[in-house]
């Protein structure tokens, strides 16, 4: 029986002792691609309290059509340890090299805590951290790939080596009670080993987003009484495009435009099938933007129709922005999402429902508005940066004085 989930709440930590040394803390990642994993470790590593914790960003290279959020770290003043072969593909050659260069790494930063973010960073990071005697070990996912990504196969060995991780990971985080209780029911961990820290942002561009002066309307001739929808994020096939461009032929949204905003692997089929489809004329690919904050509300719905999600960010952004939200009920999106009062949700895999729900929606402006009034505070009171912090600090502290002893006193090393 899944017990019920461990949420972690802010709380403020006590102030380092005078004899106390900074935490060490070894990030890894498998690259810093545009999305909210990337968003998420980078506001970590720049945000942990330096005099309590000493953080290291270890990093693979984003595939050339992702998007790159490397400058943004360094914005922060971050600069990353970058490890080539640590990517997104499964390459055993160049896997078997970032788990070398892992482990050397942690011979030489001798880190009191690795925290591993996404699939593969968090399978090579793991391993390293145990080879190198790391003495705390956690792993962080942002969603899971157990579901919508590879083959029953594939899934069933990466099932398997996920589950044998989970008994040498001292702490599993997930971002939503239902990533952790589908982790649970899968067998990956225990109920006592699994926290919930939910996701945080830095929504304040998004909070202050002013009403939109139909910019893009006029720069993609797009009628002014058109509706306009708007599809965020990575142009791949977990995302399920194909299923929006299909609501989109449907009558309930006849006359409908839609910016789909992001890049990736898929664009160039999809922009095919947009012709065939003979919505040339109404959806528009925009590529990777970094004005969020003025596009979105200029839009009347931001969708997500993904077949798998964690907490999608733009969602979260979107509420923040004060955007009415469309979602297929999957992942967490349902922990993020209460349908009817805080956003919309629909079932995956149908377009048919998809439409109706985009035609509800427009249909009501009121409803929308009232939808704006609920999800706004909440997304920012339960997404916000400062409560992402507060609780990862919270987790290592309890951690180190778990496992540690409270906190190094020895000499702090290199």
């Amino acid at each position: 029986m899944v017990q019920s989930p461990r949420v972690l709440k802010p709380e403020p930590a006590g102030p380092a002792g005078s004899g106390e040394q900074p935490l060490r803390i070894a990030r890894v990642i498998a690259r810093l691609n545009v999305g909210g994993p990337a968003q998420h470790v980078i506001l970590l590593a720049a945000g942990l309290d330096p005099s309590r914790f000493r953080s290291t960003l270890i990093t693979g290279v984003p595939d050339p059509d992702e998007g790159d959020l490397s400058p943004l770290a360094r914005s922060q003043g971050i600069t990353p340890v970058v490890i080539p072969s640590l990517g997104r593909a499964i390459r055993p050659g160049r896997d078997l090299a970032a788990l070398g260069r892992l482990v050397a790494l942690f011979r030489t930063l001798c880190p009191d805590l690795v925290h591993t973010h996404t699939a593969k960073a968090g399978a090579l990071g793991r391993v390293a951290a145990r080879l190198a005697g790391v003495p705390v070990v956690v792993h962080t996912f942002h969603g899971h790939i157990l579901e919508g990504y590879f083959s029953p196969a594939l899934t069933r060995l990466f099932l398997g080596i996920e589950r044998a991780l989970a008994r040498r990971t001292d702490r599993i985080v997930t971002v939503s009670p239902r990533v952790r209780a589908s982790l649970l029911a899968r067998g990956i961990g225990r109920p006592e080993q699994v926290e919930v820290v939910p996701l945080g942002l830095p929504l304040q561009r998004f909070a202050a987003a002013a009403p939109g002066r139909a910019c893009l309307r006029q720069r993609l001739a797009i009628p002014r009484d058109a509706p306009l929808l708007g599809i965020i994020g990575r142009l791949v096939p977990i995302k399920n495009h194909p299923a929006l461009f299909a609501a989109l032929t449907r009558e309930e949204t006849r006359g409908a435009h839609l910016l789909v905003v992001g890049d990736g692997e898929r664009r160039t089929a999809l922009e095919a099938l947009a012709r065939d489809l003979g919505l040339a004329g109404r959806v528009h690919f925009l590529g990777w933007r970094g004005d969020l904050e003025a596009i979105l509300p200029e839009l009347d719905v931001v969708i997500c129709c993904s077949r798998n999600e964690g907490t999608p960010v733009a969602l979260i952004e979107a509420m923040a922005a004060g955007v009415p939200v469309l979602s297929t009920d999957v992942g967490g999106v349902g922990d993020l999402l209460t349908h009817g009062q805080t956003g919309w949700l629909v079932p995956s895999e149908d377009p048919a429902a998809l439409a109706r729900g985009i035609r509800d929606l427009l249909a009501d402006p009121a409803g929308r508005q009232r939808l704006v009034a609920a999800a706004r505070p909440a997304a920012l009171q339960a997404h916000s940066a400062e409560g992402l912090i507060q609780r990862i600090e919270a987790m290592y502290t309890a951690l180190a004085a778990e496992r540690l002893g409270w906190r190094r006193t020895a000499d702090a090393g290199p």
